[in-house]
């Protein structure tokens, strides 16, 4: 039995259900609203030729949005208000551009491709408005174009407003939007997400007691006290919270901000019956909150679309239906498609404008007929006259082009998007195992082997010449351990990790330098404890140079090592669409670099057409950093050839015959250290170049 108190308007209620048995109870309750304050009010005022929409919302006084920025900007000019939100869209049109093929140029004068025809309509305050058609009728497509998101190669015209502003991309500021996939950090908890979502998405101004109630506030709203401290877990890699509770989680993550404006893209998607009717039942409670909803929806229940209060019919990209829920049946019916009884009438209405194969033709046209006569109904002439009504915002908004100072884009600063990322990505280093402790484990492991493999005892005695090979060797394979190590254990991190990140950086929670230098400075700890560990065992097991400073030195050269490696990982990982195309180009990138480090051929023997790969390789600088600093301070190597005629006799033939040079360690250093830099610059400049805004 699982125990809790929920608060409830003014009452607190004690619960003793289990599972999500515990949700249906919570959904089961009525939030009191005062009849003055609370209640949901729209006026239009039509004395003037203008109509205005206003609301008083439940939480009108508590405004989580960046709206204590100084701007006279319409969507921070409504966010500020408090207003209600009516969305309209009037004569959208999109067209999918035509793909050109790399081995022909024969699509070069193709006509794109129309998605969307003349789509019009309006969703109002407090009501929750669903999309409904069968598959490619194009409902992800309009709300696509109406969220001003992922619009790449698609062409939009038409005119989409808000309370009578065109607001383009700035519709982001009042709205929040609740995708399909449901993403998050699985290192962490459900309440520590919600937080680190208070602290990017909130005005700056907000403290963090009043964040922290707003976290409890939605926790309750959402049902998802029982989870609050429950890791979300990644699927297939570790134990996750439930469907519904990601679901809910995603609802709650969008709530936060208390935005006017929701929109959903298939929010029962994966859910069965019971679960797809508490989340609608969450939108309902939103919707009567004050809030605009507008969904995507596939397949609901009868009761499940009973929860909806105007429905949009799609098909083949053109409006079929457009009003209140109740009144489709009728308009069917008026048709000549009735819905039958003890029938579903959300399966009805999309069965008969779908295309089944083998008739097409004769489906297609039959959706074109039906999308005609709803062009010429009353239907149609209702929605026109109320997108053409303009909503009165009784204050001036300065023009799109005027010289007024844009808003920032990220709700919170530089620095407070840095320390926030700073910490979810320690999180995510150190609480999840497979980063932490298989890296800690393999560090020792594999030190552990090189060391038996070419253990030299006792510690300290005087260098024979058979040894000098089985040195070199140990130092040259140090640096390819750590090399394919590090370059393969972040080489998957930005394909992991960018749907993520593109979804909160075009959110407006971060930015990508904060979100690149926050993953640099959490792993930098790991990236200075783990060389220690291995060249303490290394070190000392193959048995190299006794001396402290020799020591500090190849500790020092080994971090520099691995982070050059981290670095050319993650610029591999920015330009790699997915994991698999990072793990085939890394190796064969890897080894070029490996050829030209002075093991496997020397620095005078490389080609003259590939010298400028020489410099490239952190492997030439970092073998011959080691191999000086091993070898520069030895005064003696004792020959043991039966012969006994040694051609080195000590550390500076050594050297020599290696064709490297002691005057080039300081050199060495310096370009290390700008191999690391300029590796993890071009890393952040693809990253830049994959986030700008024409890919949202």
């Amino acid at each position: 039995m699982f125990h809790q108190r929920a608060s409830v308007g003014s009452m607190d209620v004690e619960t003793g259900l289990s599972g999500d048995a515990q949700l249906t109870s919570f959904s089961k309750q009525t939030f009191e609203m005062d009849d003055g304050e609370n209640a949901f009010s729209e006026r239009m005022s039509r004395s003037s030729g203008r109509s205005s929409i206003r609301l008083s919302r439940r939480n009108k006084s508590r405004n989580y949005s960046n709206a204590s920025t100084p701007s006279y900007n319409a969507a921070d000019e409504i966010v500020k208000r408090g207003d209600a939100v009516r969305l309209t869209w009037q004569n959208v049109n999109v067209y999918v551009e035509a793909e050109s093929s790399m081995c022909s140029r024969k699509k070069k004068d193709a006509q794109p491709k129309q998605i969307l025809q003349n789509v019009s309509g309006v969703a109002d305050p407090g009501s929750v408005t669903a999309i409904m058609g069968s598959s490619g009728a194009g409902k992800s497509t309009l709300l696509n174009a109406l969220t001003w998101r992922n619009r790449q190669n698609l062409i939009i015209d038409g005119e989409i407003k808000v309370n009578g502003k065109v607001l383009e991309d700035k519709i982001t500021n009042v709205s929040a939007y609740v995708q399909q996939d449901d993403l998050f950090v699985g290192a962490m908890t459900v309440k520590e997400h919600l937080i680190f979502n208070a602290r990017l998405r909130m005005d700056p101004a907000v403290s963090d007691s009043e964040r922290l109630a707003r976290v409890e506030e939605v926790m309750d709203q959402m049902g998802l006290r029982k989870c609050e401290d429950t890791l979300i877990g990644t699927p297939g890699r570790s134990k996750t919270i439930s469907g519904g509770e990601m679901k809910r989680l995603s609802f709650a993550t969008e709530l936060l901000t208390n935005p006017p404006l929701l929109f959903c893209d298939e929010p029962t998607s994966g859910l069965d019956s019971y679960l797809a009717k508490v989340i609608c039942e969450c939108l309902q409670r939103v919707a009567k909150e004050g809030c605009t909803v507008l969904c995507t929806i596939h397949q609901p229940s009868s009761e499940v679309f009973e929860l909806f209060d105007k429905l949009l019919l799609l098909a083949l990209g053109r409006v079929i239906y457009l009003g209140p829920r109740q009144e489709a049946e009728n308009y069917y019916a008026n048709l000549g498609m009735p819905c039958p009884r003890n029938f579903n009438p959300a399966d009805h209405y999309i069965m008969k404008i779908s295309v089944t194969p083998g008739n097409e033709q004769q489906c297609k046209q039959k959706i074109a007929e039906i999308a005609d006569q709803y062009d010429a109904s009353n239907n149609k002439l209702k929605i026109d006259a109320e997108i053409s009504e303009h909503v009165d915002n009784s204050y001036e908004i300065s023009p799109k082009n005027s010289n007024t100072k844009d808003p920032p884009r990220y709700k919170v600063g530089a620095f407070q998007q840095f320390f926030a990322l700073v910490g979810r990505a320690s999180i995510m280093l150190y609480r999840d195992p497979l980063v932490s402790g298989v890296k800690l484990g393999q560090t020792i492991v594999v030190s552990l082997i090189i060391g038996l493999v070419y253990l030299r005892t006792p510690y300290g005695s005087e260098y024979k010449y058979s040894e000098i090979t089985n040195i070199t060797g140990a130092l040259f394979l140090v640096i390819i351990n750590n090399t394919f190590s590090y370059v393969f254990g972040v080489i998957n991190t930005f394909p992991m990790e960018i749907p993520l990140f593109r979804r909160e950086h075009f959110n407006g929670m971060y930015s990508t330098g904060a979100y690149y230098l926050s993953k640099n400075v959490a792993e930098l700890p790991m990236y200075i404890i783990l060389p220690l560990i291995y060249s303490v065992i290394a070190y000392f097991m193959i048995g190299l140079y006794p001396g402290v400073a020799q020591f500090f030195i190849f500790y020092g050269t080994v971090i520099l090592l691995i982070n050059t490696c981290v670095s050319f990982g993650y610029w591999v990982s920015c330009i790699s669409p997915s994991v698999t195309i990072a793990l085939a180009i890394g190796p064969p990138m890897i080894m070029p670099l490996l050829l030209f480090g002075g093991f496997f051929l020397s620095a005078d023997s490389v080609p003259v057409y590939f010298v400028w790969l020489k410099y490239l390789s952190w492997f030439l600088y970092t073998n011959e950093i080691l191999t000086v600093n091993q070898w520069q301070s030895v005064t003696n190597i004792t020959c043991d050839l039966p012969s006994n005629s040694c051609p080195v006799t000590n550390g500076a033939d050594v050297i020599e015959q290696l064709d490297f040079n002691v005057d080039n360690m300081g050199m060495d250093f310096g370009l290390l250290i700008a191999l690391l830099l300029i590796y993890r610059i071009l890393g952040y400049l693809i990253l830049l170049y994959r986030m700008r805004d024409s890919t949202r």
